[in-house]
């Protein structure tokens, strides 16, 4: 029963620590290093009411230090997804039913324990097992996730307030229900925060949830878990399990209650997830919502006024924070011929100027890509590149897995703009460029629109005016997020909502109302007060 309009106003971001030398927030993120690493973790599966520990135990290591445990997670089989999707299902009349505010007020509830207590946590967690730099952590797993709660609040109340209007004599009213079935998210290893949304954003809606982090963030998921517990989230509304995706695929796409997925990952499984849904279509009790946000391979187009220093800035931060592990990551580069060598210049003395090595030690601004699999390919593009006679190693290239997945920030300049590594997504710390005649702008803009199946991001670097405009235009199916003078990544929930179209995903915009649309099944309802009696209607009558 509701006693009144409640109101959830537009929250502002959450601050970004500084983590200055010797202040609070950093001696307090040093001490809780230091005591997760001195402690090895027995993380279990979280379904219904039960922490659930198999025989199957995987160690969990920092991909910086690969001789360290950090503890070990109980991965699951395919009877665990079964009991995951019975816990939901069980739980799905009570949570849809609850109000609102109560609703919402576990996922605020959840922001401030993340902004307060669990702020360390979080962030060590995620330094430790996806080797992110404080900094990086801080702006993902902390910052980044409190956003996503605290707006996503914001706009769900303001899609509840979206109503009909009503002629005289009736009232229509709009019922924003959740879906019917239970909602499957699965996560990547890259971003806390987008770990943390994908299941929180369909249960906000009312929806229950099955929830799949990939292995390698499963240490950050479960503290996560662990938070939305505390702050009262009942059982069984959220259920985080460690399968494999074979497994998670074969009994929820099976399903007759599957309502939808939501998901951060690779084209290609998305690609096989998609069919493998339309193929089963017969069987679900209702069409299923099908979000993802996949691949990308991100560029920046210099113009010939663009400043040689700004350049430089984007690509070096663009590219190669968190180890150029983010899909949203500058990956190729058009560099007109006019301040090509001052770019080189500026990447090259900024790729020798990066300290890499272990997050502890926080003045490395780089860090280890996130596991062997990863380390293998991404060196696989580099050794390509030397035996090329089309790319050039400019700066880096050096890999060692002896202590840990080290590969160096690596730029290789290409002649081919349609070289291998302009085209795949490669998903680590290597930046290809491409040096064009400065007076070709034209024919670059149709390079960057052409080259690449994917569309995630995207940025154009100039002072002249008319160049961005043009920019703008042409590209504009080329990226769901363009950057006008900045690097292509960063986005920030409120102000630049996430998300790609083409190859890089359904673009429902991760950060928005309209995401959450996605996760709510609308219906009118009509109420007549005075309803007729008699079928004729007037016309009927002669005069």
């Amino acid at each position: 029963m509701s006693l009144g309009t409640f109101s959830y106003p537009l929250p502002v971001n959450e601050p970004v620590l500084s983590y200055a030398p010797n202040s609070a927030e950093k001696l307090k993120l040093k001490s809780t290093l230091a005591e997760l690493k001195s402690t090895e973790a027995d993380i279990p599966m979280f379904i219904g009411s039960k922490e659930v520990r198999t025989n199957k135990k995987t160690a969990i290591h920092p991909p910086h230090e690969i001789k360290h445990t950090l503890g070990y997670f109980h991965a699951g089989e395919e009877k665990h997804v079964q009991q995951a999707i019975d816990a939901a299902l069980a739980a799905k009349e009570t949570w849809g039913n609850m109000s609102w505010e109560s609703r919402a007020g576990i996922f605020l509830k959840a922001a401030d324990l993340l902004a307060t207590k669990y702020r360390s946590y979080i962030n060590g967690t995620t330094m430790l097992g996806q080797s992110k730099n404080a900094y990086q952590a801080e702006i993902d797993s902390a910052c980044e996730l409190i956003d996503f709660l605290r707006f996503n609040v914001h706009y769900l109340s303001e899609i509840y307030k979206q109503q009909p209007i009503s002629s005289p004599g009736m009232h229509n009213r709009l019922e924003w229900r959740p879906l019917e079935g239970f909602v499957l998210a699965i996560t990547p290893f890259n971003f806390t925060a987008i770990g943390g949304n994908l299941p929180t954003s369909a249960a906000m809606c009312g929806n229950v949830v099955v929830w799949k982090p990939a292995n390698t963030q499963v240490y950050s998921a479960q503290m996560f878990m662990r938070v939305l517990k505390e702050a009262g989230l009942p059982d069984g509304v959220i259920n985080l399990i460690y399968v494999d995706g074979p497994t998670i695929g074969k009994v929820c796409f099976n399903h007759r209650e599957f309502a939808g997925v939501h998901f951060t990952g690779s084209t290609g499984v998305f690609n096989n997830m998609w069919e493998t849904i339309g193929k089963n279509m017969g069987m679900y009790r209702t069409y299923p919502r099908i979000v993802g946000e996949t691949g990308g391979k991100d560029f920046v187009l210099a113009h010939k006024s663009a400043d040689a220093d700004v350049v430089a800035t984007a690509l070096l931060r663009g590219a190669f924070e968190f180890q150029g592990q983010k899909c949203s990551a500058a990956s190729r580069a058009y560099i007109p011929s006019n301040i090509a060598n001052q770019v080189k210049r500026k990447l090259v003395a900024g790729v020798n100027g990066f300290k890499m090595g272990t997050t502890e030690d926080f003045t490395n601004f780089i860090n280890a890509v996130i596991d062997e699999k990863s380390f293998d390919k991404i060196k696989s593009y580099i050794d390509k590149a030397k035996r090329s006679k089309n790319a050039s190693i400019l700066v880096g290239g050096e890999c060692s897995k002896k202590e840990g997945y080290f590969i160096q920030p690596t730029v290789i300049e290409t002649t081919d703009p349609k070289y291998t590594t302009m085209c795949e997504e490669i998903f680590g710390p290597v930046l290809t460029i491409y040096v064009y005649p400065a007076n070709d702008f034209e024919r670059a803009l149709e390079l960057v629109d052409s080259t690449s199946p994917y569309a995630l991001t995207g940025a154009v670097i100039a002072t002249d005016r008319s160049a961005i405009e043009l920019a703008t235009n042409k590209l504009r199916n080329a990226a769901g997020n363009f950057y006008i003078n900045d690097k292509p990544t960063g986005a920030v929930v409120g102000q630049q909502p996430f998300g790609g179209a083409r190859a890089s995903g359904t673009n429902d915009k991760a950060g928005s109302a309209l995401n959450l649309y996605r996760w709510l099944s609308a219906r009118t309802i009509k109420e007549t007060f005075n309803p007729p009696t008699d079928y004729k209607y007037p016309f009927l009558q002669e005069a």
